[in-house]
């Protein structure tokens, strides 16, 4: 989360069960493989999860109007583990020195692809970051107003994957759609294209939503599939306005809020033991092994996320309180509430 007056307890719940799905994806057995779940669960997974990021960073800067501050803070919270986890497993790989400069610069998703099997869900980070530079580059033009434009580009992305014939891809401009219908979402909560589509989406059957959403993950549902990005966004959007919802009260379960508060170094670690002992073997002799596979996992999340990233974080936020206090006047520094301060 980004900052105490954007916290939203149902989301912590959704970012629960976003890293759930991709984990299951990557490391667990949900079928036969003519039913495709595992090919579903990862896209429902990774659609919550940039649906999350697009709503709370631009939640984040319709609420806060310093670039540099939204550029720290998002800088100190993905690359610190991020750089870690490629000096690690990058020289294991002898990767390149070009997929070195690939994966450190966030840009190892576009043709030709750098990553490999280690890093092979190192791409969305990378959307990620492109985004982060992309709408800090439009709010630094156009200011607030320039967020009003998210929603079109987020039509126009997807239009792009029609066109193309993608169902879904893992380069930026095959799948920044997800993120940006998140981003519509928080146009939508704070009232900026009017308060009519928050009516609208209030009234939808959330269960209806949820099975839409799975059947627009799925492989086989093709043309479906463009419409996953707003399936995820309504799906959220709903349980944000109807809090007192029952599938709102249990997304507010306090073992998915911590499953939620470690899910980036979940999503970053999970990858690692694959190639070793732990994720050798065939078929029951693997599997027999995932229980200790989660637990190592976990583990290691729990002390990345508040033993280095908490303090990376941290870090972040101080560097940039001191550069907005210098950037301050002396007038404005007197004039400032203690809250503001």
């Amino acid at each position: 989360m980004l900052e105490p007056h954007n916290r939203f307890r149902v989301l912590d719940g959704w970012r629960g069960i976003s890293i759930l799905l991709v984990m299951a994806t990557h490391l667990i057995w949900l079928g036969p493989k003519s039913w495709q779940l595992n090919l579903t669960a990862g896209p429902m997974g990774m659609a919550l999860f940039f649906t999350l990021s697009g709503f709370l960073i631009t939640n984040f800067l319709l609420h806060n109007s310093s670039v540099t501050d939204f550029l720290i803070r998002r800088i100190a919270r993905i690359i610190p583990l991020a750089w870690l986890f490629l000096i690690i497993v990058l020289p294991i790989t002898d990767a390149s020195p070009e997929s070195w400069r690939a994966h450190m610069l966030f840009y190892a998703n576009w043709p030709p692809m750098q990553t490999g099997s280690i890093t092979s869900h190192f791409w969305s980070l990378c959307i990620e970051m492109q985004f982060y530079f992309g709408v800090a580059l439009l709010f630094l033009i156009f200011k607030k107003r320039g967020l009003l434009l998210l929603p079109a580009l987020c039509i126009a992305f997807t239009l792009f994957r029609v066109i193309n014939g993608v169902h879904i891809g893992v380069a930026t401009y095959f799948r920044i759609d997800e993120i940006l219908a998140g981003a519509t979402l928080a146009l939508v909560y704070n009232d900026k294209l009017g308060r009519s589509f928050k009516n609208v989406i209030t009234k939808f059957n959330p269960w209806l939503l949820l099975l839409l959403f799975f059947v627009s993950s799925h492989p086989a549902s093709e043309f479906l599939n463009y419409f996953r990005p707003y399936l995820a966004s309504l799906l959220v959007g709903w349980t944000l306005l109807n809090e007192n919802s029952r599938l709102s009260i249990w997304l507010h379960n306090r073992t998915l809020a911590y499953i939620g508060a470690i899910s980036y170094a979940l999503y970053v670690i999970h990858p690692v033991f694959i190639q070793t002992w732990l994720g050798s073997g065939d078929g029951w002799s693997k599997y027999a092994k995932r229980p200790l596979y989660f637990a190592v996992t976990f583990l290691l999340a729990h002390l990345s996320t508040f033993y280095y990233e908490n303090r990376c974080i941290a870090l972040g936020k101080r560097i940039s309180e001191k550069i907005r206090g210098q950037s301050a006047s002396p007038g404005d520094k007197v004039g400032r509430g203690p809250k503001e301060r």
